[in-house]
This record gives structure tokens, sequence and C-alpha cells, in this order.
């Protein structure tokens, strides 16, 4: 298989040759910003979606991304078709440009435009057909007076020390909870549950992002008649739910079949997790970017 070329800054390099200043901000203090979005078929799946997030996140930390937001969509699809790749994982990232060794970033120029596209694979198949078992990580989600976890942002850090955990526990992902105990999402994906054929997920103000497969999944949910509930929700919810399962661009949707141990439901994977994640890919190879 051929290298992919990565984008940077309107030029193309091959992936080793792909190269930012090791004084940027976005490598010395996670000082950027990112989307990871799919292509199926060639398009890539709710594009706009995914630029409003970016560019919302940006202007967070008053970060200026330096081009037009349909400039940088028209750049992805340019990076997709490059690499001639049509079923594909995009991953955007701007940082904040180089910089000194202080954290101001005042300080900083040139921020970089960088844009990957590549194969991924964040579950092994039998995940997907048998299920994940997954812990509850003493780590808690971005406290929102520190860092709003509706900024992507490049810090990912306190992501990451939950999916240790997760490893060291022997299983691939981990819940996350919030500064008030609640339910908020696991590493890198949203979490919902089903119960008395109800769909639940926490809202936005758990602290979690808002997932655009999450919306895609509420939306069809929805359409095919089931109710959906946006609520606070504690462990106790996930342990006496009859199905769970994690949404998320890259992992698209993926069942939970045990929690700390517990089975959830009866330990396999439930009849409405397969009816949701069968519409999820039926619906996706029918939209447009």
């Amino acid at each position: 298989m051929p290298s992919v070329e990565i984008y940077i800054n309107g030029t193309f390099y091959p992936k080793e040759d792909a190269k930012i200043s090791v004084y940027d901000h976005g490598l010395l203090y996670g000082d950027g910003v990112f989307e990871g979005m799919r292509s199926y078929s060639g398009r890539i799946f709710r594009l706009n979606e995914h630029l409003v997030r970016l560019y919302e996140s940006a202007k967070a930390i008053q970060l200026t991304i330096p081009m037009t937001q349909a400039d940088l969509g028209e750049a992805a699809k340019a990076t997709l078709a490059h690499n001639k790749l049509v079923d594909a994982y995009i991953r955007l990232v701007i940082t904040r440009g180089a910089g000194s060794l202080g954290l101001d970033p005042a300080k900083t120029s040139n921020p970089q435009v960088i844009i990957i596209v590549d194969h991924i694979e964040l579950y092994p198949k039998d995940k997907y057909e048998n299920g994940l078992d997954i812990i509850t990580a003493a780590t808690i989600r971005n406290h929102p007076a520190a860092l709003n976890p509706r900024i992507k942002s490049l810090n990912y850090l306190n992501n990451i020390l939950a999916r240790i955990e997760g490893k060291l526990a022997g299983c691939s992902e981990a819940l996350m909870l919030n500064h008030r105990g609640e339910v908020a999402e696991c590493t890198g994906d949203n979490i919902f549950t089903i119960r008395h054929g109800s769909l639940f997920t926490p809202p936005i103000d758990a602290g979690i992002l808002e997932g655009i497969t999450r919306n895609a999944v509420i939306e069809l949910a929805r359409s095919i008649g089931m109710n959906v509930i946006e609520a606070a929700m504690t462990r106790h919810d996930i342990y006496v739910a009859d199905e769970c399962f994690l949404t998320g661009s890259a992992a698209e949707v993926i069942p939970v079949v045990k929690l700390d141990g517990r089975p959830i439901g009866d330990g396999a994977v439930g009849k409405v997790t397969k009816q949701l994640s069968e519409a999820f890919h039926r619906f996706v190879r029918q939209a447009s970017a």
C-alpha cells in the first residue's frame, strides 16, 4: 500500500517527511484544536458540522485559523482525493504555530493547518460483534471551569490517563465521570444506554463533547420512533440498563456488554444496539458531505 501524503499549509508531503517546528505550541503545550471525520464512498460524513465545531473550538481558545471554513473543507476533500482513498479517517489539526519556550501565545506565529487522511481501526472486529468490557476510570473528565470539554483541543492528557487505567484493567475503553460524579463519556466516545425501549445519553452540560456521530444516532433513533432522553446519568443507570453502546467518528457504533465487571443486560450485544448500528451504516452510505 503506498504511503499516504499529509497536507500541511497547502502542500502535500510524504508521511515520513511531514514536519512542523519543535517550537510549535501545539507540540510544546497542546495548544491547538482538531477534528476527526470519516469518509464513506468518497464523501466526508457531515463535513460542515465538523468544520463548524472546529472553528468554534478555535474561537474559544482565541486561535485564528488562517483559511476560511469553505477553503478548509475543500482542502479536506482534495487531500482525500489526492490519497485515492474512499473509506477513510480524516484528521484536521490546527496548531498555534511556532513561538518561544514560554506560554505566551502572542509570541507565536504562522498557525499550522494539517490534514491527515488514512485508514483507522479503533477496535478489533470481534469487539463490534461481541461487545466491549469497560471500567470506570478514577480520572474524571475535564472540569468545565478549567478546560471546557466542548473544546476539541490537542490537550487530551486526562483522556489518555483514563485510557491507561482501562488498559491496565484489560479493557479497551474506560468510562469517565464528571466533577459531579455523573456519567460523562468514555475516553474517545459518547455513551448511550437502552432501558425499557427508551434511549438514554448524558446531556451536553454533563461535560461531554457534543459528538457528530452521537447526534446522528439520536436522529436515527427518533426517526424509527424511539424515545430519546438526554438526562444526567450515574453508573447505576448503566448497571441496570438493558443495553449499552458507544459512538464516535472513529469508533462509529460499538456495543458495551460489561461495566466494572458487571454484565449489562444479559451480557450480550442487544437487538436495539444492532438495529441502530445497522441503521447508522446504511445512513452514512447514503449521506452526502
